[in-house]
């Protein structure tokens, strides 16, 4: 039997659509001291070997990368088009230096909002010279594929009434933005290591999963591991939640390495 690639996932950022604080806000946690009160927006760095592919490619990607010294990529796998998970597409140029066009695993849907609001990335003529250059593979929570040796498994996932795509890397599984699934790709988070899940809040919302509702999904999963993500400062304290949380649950933070 093949040995499966040992997997490393960074959080890259944790937090919500504002990141963590909020412009404005004044809640205790916006005032807190404790570096991991501190958040931007939503996305990891999975490596293996000398390989790194980052999901999702939100406002903060520059500075996302350089506080993880990232020196080069393989791709950037999408998982909606909300601007917290795109609005970074255009700083991926000094990638472009190094490698040409950067490979970009979207949804058709995702792939014709990039498009639109980045037609300078895909225009065949006229092109600004320094412009990014992406290469598109077309996917679907219908079909596995592989990256340098390792299967992904896309997992449809409900945001609300929007689809979008989670991740399966061989025993991890990556779902932000979640609020509900299905059975049939329920049935694809088996026998999982870790669970890196959406818990936004204490209270209820439209299109993501409560802490309650995160909770609830990992006992059904039953991950070896779980890690919350896509945090608001309404969660409260990274310090106070983790206190309560189950043994095998943890509240991730930025930078974190598992």
């Amino acid at each position: 039997m093949k040995k499966k690639k040992e997997l490393k996932v960074t959080f890259l950022g944790t937090g919500t659509s504002t990141g963590v604080p909020m412009v404005t806000s004044k809640h205790p946690v916006a005032l807190s001291n404790d570096f991991r009160d501190k958040r931007l927006r939503s996305s990891i760095l999975i490596s293996w070997d000398d390989i790194n592919y980052v999901i999702d490619c939100g406002p903060d990607f520059r500075q996302q990368m350089m506080r993880e010294e990232v020196a080069s990529i393989n791709g950037i796998l999408f998982t909606h088009e909300h601007a917290d998970h795109i609005a970074g597409l255009d700083e991926i140029r000094p990638y472009c230096f190094q490698m040409g066009a950067v490979p970009i695993y979207v949804s058709e849907k995702v792939l014709g909002v990039l498009k639109k609001r980045y037609d300078y990335i895909f225009a065949t003529e006229n092109r600004y010279p320094s412009a990014p250059k992406v290469a598109s593979t077309v996917i679907s929570h219908k079909n596995n594929f592989i990256l340098n040796g390792v299967e992904v498994t896309p997992i449809e996932v409900m945001h609300g009434k929007l689809p979008i795509l989670g991740y399966r890397f061989n025993d991890i599984a990556y779902l932000t933005d979640i609020k509900t699934i299905t059975e049939e790709e329920k049935d694809k988070l088996t026998n999982l290591d870790t669970l890196i899940v959406t818990g936004l809040r204490i209270e209820p919302h439209s299109t993501h999963f409560n802490l309650k509702e995160a909770l609830d999904f990992i006992k059904e999963v039953k991950p070896k591991k779980a890690y919350l993500t896509h945090i608001s400062e309404l969660l409260g304290l990274h310090a106070e939640v983790e206190k309560e949380l189950p043994e095998n649950v943890y509240l991730s933070y930025d930078g974190l390495k598992i």
